[in-house]
């Protein structure tokens, strides 16, 4: 049965706070009070493109916006765009985004699943796939949705106007997304549809189409892109300054750990329950001198931590964390690692790299020349610094947080 608390301008303090855009508010003001009156809840909807295999902590800023809505008794649609993503999303594209293959849309949906309910109330939320209403439509249905749009309307959007300006090609296919993430807001009769910033136009494509297929329109609300570990680019696995939601809990804390103070208070808005007001109170604690910034830094780790595993686990990483890094000490529990290593041998910074401690060679040597790679406990800077097969096991690290024992054996010759 819905049930809700609070007074209307209490409900919209909480669903707006971290909010970017919301159009329009007195809108969603009307949808809450017939919500309350009906006894009805709003249908939120959402919708996450397989494009990755796991989440990290940049798309849970949507899921705990999500789960806001579901704290004041709301239906959340988390909706997997299996059909849009054989499409790709062309937002913020210079060039024609490659589509991906079924199979990986597939695999990646599935690990979606599991990991949502990390935050989600599972009573509460609904996952469907849109390929059961767009893979259905008909090339009669593509014409008819096509036709509630025109070109000129779709050059608004900034990268399309850019690429066309500057005789990039568009693809047809690419116009097709935004109508096809509308009509997603068509067959669910969303009352609100959730995105990042970045998602705005095709949000509002959403709105304008609606009430040509007989729904009222939804109310669009947008929240930040949440910049990554390096306080410089959006979060994303491809930047390598992300934390993934399934990291251990001594790796999630310690990255949030190294995020400066700055970047701090927009993860404690974005990344955690508490009100604006709350996250300001403990601003001026700061600010006086009342708190340590590693406090309420620590403090911020825990709540992360506590979030995606427990509160246990949230406690032993900051014990950890205190034990590795004031005492400077290595983990409790090494992974150790087995390579086979060619006859002649082979550079360390090709160790680095087939560990995954950086993406490529160019990389692990950059490492080394910042002074970020040891070796039993030592830095090491020389580029050419080789491993031989049948080395001793060593210590390797890598920054702060990456750390492996190597055990190196010589390739066996086929």
């Amino acid at each position: 049965m819905f049930s809700t608390t609070g007074t209307i301008e209490e409900q919209l303090a909480y669903l707006t706070k971290g909010c970017v855009d919301v159009v329009r508010e007195s809108e969603l003001r009307s949808k809450l009070e017939l919500a309350i009156q009906k006894q009805l809840p709003l249908v939120i909807k959402v919708g996450f493109d397989p494009t990755a295999p796991d989440l990290h902590l940049g798309h849970t800023v949507l899921l705990r916006k999500m789960k806001h809505f579901q704290d004041l008794g709301h239906t959340v649609v988390f909706l997997i765009g299996d059909f849009t993503g054989l499409i790709g999303d062309p937002t913020g594209r210079s060039k024609t985004r490659p589509p991906l293959t079924r199979e990986e849309i597939v695999r990646n949906a599935e690990t979606y699943k599991a990991q949502v309910f990390k935050l989600l109330d599972p009573d509460r939320t609904v996952i469907d796939f849109n390929s059961r209403w767009l893979g259905a439509l008909t090339g009669e249905g593509w014409i008819r949705l096509a036709a509630r749009y025109n070109v000129a309307q779709m050059l608004e959007r900034r990268d399309f106007r850019q690429r066309y300006e500057e005789g990039r090609p568009i693809a047809i296919h690419e116009f097709l997304y935004p109508l096809a993430q509308a009509y997603d807001s068509v067959h669910l009769k969303a009352d609100i549809e959730l995105g990042g910033t970045d998602q705005l136009f095709n949000l509002n494509v959403g709105r304008d189409v609606m009430p040509a297929f007989g729904t009222s329109s939804q109310v669009v609300m947008t929240v930040p892109l949440l910049v990554g570990l390096d306080g410089v680019e959006k979060m994303s696995k491809s930047a390598e300054n992300y934390v993934g939601i399934t990291d251990s809990p001594d790796e999630m804390f310690g990255k949030v750990m190294s995020i400066s103070d700055t970047l701090m208070w927009a993860y404690y808005e974005l990344l955690t329950d508490l009100s604006v007001a709350e996250v300001e109170t403990i601003r001026q604690q700061v600010n006086r001198g009342d708190l340590h910034p590693k406090q309420v830094k620590q403090d911020l780790g825990r709540r992360v931590v506590a979030d995606f595993h427990s509160l246990e686990a949230a406690a032993a990483a900051e014990q950890e964390f205190e034990r590795r890094f004031s005492g400077k000490a290595l983990p409790s529990k090494l992974v150790e690692q087995v390579l086979d290593i060619p006859a002649e041998g082979t550079r360390l910074a090709s160790v680095i790299v087939e560990v995954g401690f950086a993406a490529s060679n160019s990389a692990a040597t950059r490492l080394m020349a910042q002074g970020s790679v040891r070796v039993d406990g030592e830095r090491v800077s020389d580029r050419s610094r080789r491993v031989g097969p049948g080395a001793q096991p060593f210590v390797l690290q890598v920054g702060k947080r990456k750390v492996v024992r190597v055990s190196p054996l010589e390739k066996s010759r086929s």
